[in-house]
């Protein structure tokens, strides 16, 4: 399956939710008014774009109708279609200009974030990257344990330390371990909670030190981890995170297995992140770097 394939079946849900409750709003008016535009709010905060994002789209929308004199509501969905893309600007790529690189990997328990870490390692290995991975989130035993399986997988290297131990050391110690290996990027699995921000923030701070001593010169990217299947609440712990970290990318997981994924649009309105990597499987080659014309193409159902 191609990669646009990929994303496309991968939107299923989400297009059902967004761009067919549309369709349902264009067939049942014959004029574009403002109970039109009442309707297609609501529709897009059901489907998890929220109310800001959703206001927003609406109002460019008005704007353009207005401009350029449309009438017929069955324009709509081509001018929501350049709106979305546009207001999800230019596509990110991880920035890996340095020998080595390093990629912090951030995310409450449970939405995937040992599993995005193998994922990842594995097209970077794939890509012709040296890679060394660190099981920094030394909070949880299986933590480290999971990490280690996705080690084995991608057939890359890892360091790790004991449960409870300093989150920053193995940070160091993975450093070192590039350094004597001439790795090209080194990811470190870090802060897999948020129970106490003060606690999150100095230990990040401390890994960010760690970092700027022992590679002063080094491109460093940090990637939010989030489930694309707690809508709402996952654009709530973006913001959290971003309190806290300065986050360069989310990595949106599970986005074939929910309507929820408008969130895409919303983290990138309402938080300036840009969304670097979607989960679209349970493959180890389903993690796909985020493109936002074929994400809109696949909600309106256009492209290939």
């Amino acid at each position: 399956m191609g990669f646009f394939s990929k994303i496309k079946a991968g939107l299923q849900k989400t297009k059902a939710s967004i761009s067919e409750g549309i369709t349902s709003i264009v067939n049942s008016f014959t004029k574009i008014d403002e109970d039109f535009f009442e309707e297609l709010v609501e529709i897009l905060v059901m489907s998890d774009i929220g109310v800001e994002t959703s206001v927003k789209i609406c109002d460019e929308l008005r704007a353009r109708v207005k401009r350029d004199g449309i009438t017929d509501p069955n324009m709509i969905k081509g001018i929501m279609h350049n709106i979305i893309i546009e207001m999800l600007g230019s596509d990110s790529s991880l920035n890996l200009d340095t020998k080595p690189s390093v990629i912090l990997v951030i995310g409450v328990n449970g939405v995937g974030k040992t599993t995005t870490i193998g994922k990842l390692s594995l097209m970077l290995k794939n890509s012709g990257k040296k890679v060394v991975l660190g099981a920094a989130d030394t909070f949880r035993a299986a933590a480290i344990d999971q990490l280690g399986i996705w080690a084995q997988r991608a057939d890359v290297n890892m360091v790790k330390s004991v449960e409870g131990s300093d989150p920053a050391s193995v940070v160091f110690d993975t450093i070192a371990s590039a350094k004597s290996k001439g790795a090209d990027v080194i990811i470190c699995d870090t802060a897999g909670r948020l129970h106490n921000k003060k606690d999150l923030m100095d230990e990040l701070a401390k890994i960010y030190r760690i970092i700027k001593r022992e590679l002063p010169d080094s491109s460093i990217e940090t990637l939010l981890v989030l489930d694309a299947a707690t809508g709402q609440n996952a654009v709530n712990q973006a913001r959290e995170f971003k309190n806290v970290a300065d986050i360069t990318g989310i990595v949106l997981t599970k986005l074939d297995g929910t309507a929820k994924g408008g969130i895409v649009i919303a983290i990138h309105n309402e938080l300036g992140i840009p969304v670097k990597y979607v989960g679209v499987g349970e493959g180890i080659d389903d993690l796909q770097p985020f493109s936002a014309k074929e994400f809109t193409d696949g909600i309106f159902d256009l492209g290939e």
